[in-house]
């Protein structure tokens, strides 16, 4: 959404003041997998959620040839605000808070494993984010052999693991025979508006309802927030609170 929260709530403002819709798009909040595994975290089926794993990344930029001009601003620490922290963060803060809700505290690790490459942001990041009764570990990476995106999330019940086209589930009485992912979930095609980004806006503007999570101003405010904190454990080595 920005580059830091400050940004991100300065935006916020003027939509609201303008009284435009705001909308933060994931590729992830369009497709079945996502929108399975939410619902069936919100209906319960995990219990209460101890613990979410989310794992977004890829070799890196120049490695998959990205344009030249998209690079030299994923590269750029003043233009992203960093590299694959905030580049695949997001996405681990994004599926924190739309499952989970605000952590109490955030930790970060942010390292530059491609010295080769002189650039001036992280190339592997990790997130650490406590509540009172569940943690979330957020992987983001640039130096991954091959491109990941996925949230696996575990309750007293069992574990559903989400990618982009598929949804496993295990249950505690599986005790391995499906596999450490579980057994694939049939999944319908999404709908209408719901399926498409665009189609999505639209539906909302003409009817004027209001931007749903994942993709509302609100959520994405703390999304920054909690990559700001990121950010700051990484200079700091410290664990950041929350408020």
């Amino acid at each position: 959404m920005a580059t830091n929260a400050a940004d991100a709530r300065e935006m916020e403002r003027l939509a609201k003041e303008a009284g435009i819709k705001l909308m933060v798009n994931y590729w992830n909040a369009w497709v079945a997998p996502s929108h399975e595994l939410f619902h069936r975290v919100k209906d319960g089926q995990l219990g209460d959620v101890q613990k979410i794993i989310v794992q977004y990344g890829h070799a890196g930029p120049k490695e998959i040839g990205v344009s030249e001009y998209f690079a030299n601003w994923l590269y750029d620490p003043v233009k992203n605000g960093g590299g694959a922290i905030m580049d695949f963060g997001c996405y681990g803060a994004e599926w924190a808070l739309w499952l989970k809700g605000r952590p109490k505290g955030v930790q970060g690790i942010a390292q530059k494993l491609k010295v080769s490459q002189h650039n001036q942001v992280d190339d592997d990041a990790t997130i650490l984010l406590d509540y009172p009764d569940a943690t979330v570990i957020v992987e983001a990476s640039w130096d991954w052999p091959y491109s990941m995106g996925q949230v696996q999330v575990f309750g007293p019940k069992g574990s559903l693991l989400a990618t982009r086209n598929t949804l496993f589930s295990r249950s505690t009485a599986d005790r391995g025979k499906s596999g450490l992912e579980g057994e694939p979930v049939a999944l319908n095609a999404l709908q209408g508006a719901t399926s498409n980004p665009l189609a999505y806006f639209v539906d909302c503007i003409r009817h004027d309802k209001a931007i749903e999570e994942p993709l509302s101003a609100q959520l994405n405010v703390q999304v920054l927030d909690i990559l700001d904190a990121a950010r700051e454990s990484v200079r700091t080595g410290r664990r950041q609170e929350l408020k």
